[in-house]
């Protein structure tokens, strides 16, 4: 399917998503720096943490709402305060003592909103796709998803240090933008809103979610997708931390690969595969069935990561990145259409949110590693990372392909 022959609704979310990632990615990853700067490194580790739950649980809130109210005004009322969080932010950077209160005020808020509106952005894809070109869809995000992150991240690493109140100036205006292409070009498609069953919210809530976690293939789904993403987190934790402490320093001349860099290098080839390889890969995968082509990807994608754990040398690690890359690139695309094809047509915004649980929890995983590394020697974390992705990959797969409940698409 050519780009022109898209529906509206996924070009725009598609266009607004690149931007939104774009302007989180730029500023979020230096938010640990700036509050450890501003006050310190444990109340910026508690701060962090404490809004890392909070946005767990007001994202399964957004889902209720994406479900019981139309997703457009959902998204043009969080996207726009979320731009006028921004502001506030970038308002508080302004005296020459920053307002530190005001940026942390506005930084909470900013995380309940982009939380509340989430899951009305996920569900806009299931809404406006049908299950033969979800696929497709899906392998357009991946990639947009990757690139955005990448212009982000170069973004903020430019022009955090001395440009950081002309960043965030650029960021609240790219912002505030998006609730007006919402508002002007978003069709609201979801016709199927949820009926309110109980007087109190709060009941209303748990009960909606309660349907989710008794569809068991789609709990498995979750769980299995949880374990399998763990190990992708764990290049940014335990194997991050490997680097630096064990990897020997290679010299190119004048230039030293040390484990940071090693790090570093890791993760920008992982991007450009992504950037690059894509439409490829997807294009080859679409001669084959799903089952085969998410087997065969989880396969790849494990034999990458397992062997990436504990390698120490820098030729295998970029190999065996690759390799894991490539599976990731083979088994996502698969995966996000097939657990979309799962969802119940009232309930989109709902199980999308319950489904962000797998990337929670699957940082959390990632989290443990290093605690557990401390114990184990690197040979064993990868028997370790092994059986993790070998009980991910049978809960991903037979979630999927047996006993599937039947779901209404669109």
């Amino acid at each position: 399917m050519k780009w022109k022959n898209y529906p509206q609704n996924i070009k725009v979310r598609l266009i607004t998503s690149f931007f939104n990632r774009a302007v989180s990615s730029a500023v979020m990853p230096f938010m640990a720096l700036f509050f450890a700067q501003e006050m310190s490194k444990v109340w910026a580790g508690v701060f962090l943490v404490c809004t890392v739950i909070i946005g767990f649980f007001i994202n399964l809130i957004g889902g209720y709402m994406s479900d019981r109210f139309p997703r457009k005004r959902v998204l043009v009322l969080t996207s726009l305060l979320s731009g006028l969080m921004f502001l506030l932010m970038t308002i508080s950077l302004f005296p020459e003592k920053n307002i530190i209160w005001l940026f942390a005020f506005a930084y909470v808020a900013f995380i309940i909103t982009s939380s509340l509106g989430r899951p009305a952005m996920h569900a806009i894809i299931i809404d406006s796709t049908t299950p033969e070109n979800r696929k497709e869809v899906y392998a357009l995000d991946y990639w947009l998803i990757n690139l955005s992150m990448a212009i982000g991240a170069a973004l903020g690493g430019l022009l955090y240090v001395n440009h950081q109140i002309e960043l965030f100036m650029v960021l609240s205006i790219t912002s505030l933008i998006l609730p007006i292409a919402y508002k002007i070009w978003l069709i609201d498609e979801n016709t199927s809103i949820l009926e309110k069953q109980h007087q109190n919210v709060l009941m209303d809530v748990i009960q909606n979610y309660k349907v989710a976690f008794q569809d068991r293939p789609f709990v498995k789904v979750v769980i299995g997708s949880m374990f399998i993403i763990a190990a992708e987190f764990s290049l940014n934790s335990y194997i991050g931390v490997r680097l630096a402490e064990t990897f020997k320093s290679v010299h190119i001349g004048d230039f030293e690969l040390a484990g940071v860099r090693m790090l570093s290098m890791l993760n920008i080839e992982n991007m450009l595969l992504v950037v690059c390889l894509t439409f490829f890969i997807n294009k080859i995968t679409d001669r084959f069935s799903s089952h085969k082509v998410l087997l065969v990807g989880l396969i790849v994608y494990s034999i990458g990561y397992v062997t990436v754990t504990s390698a120490n040398t820098w030729y295998i690690l970029i190999l065996f990145n690759f390799i894991a890359t490539i599976g990731e690139l083979i088994y996502s695309p698969v995966r996000n259409a097939e657990q979309a094809n799962m969802i119940p047509a009232d309930k989109r915004g709902s199980y999308s949110a319950f489904s962000n649980v797998s990337f929670s929890g699957g940082d959390l995983i990632a989290r443990s590693t290093i605690i557990i590394g401390a114990y184990l020697i690197p040979t064993m974390m990868s028997v370790y990372i092994g059986v993790i992705l070998m009980i991910g990959i049978f809960l991903l797969y037979t979630g999927l392909f047996w006993r599937r409940p039947v779901a209404t698409t669109a």
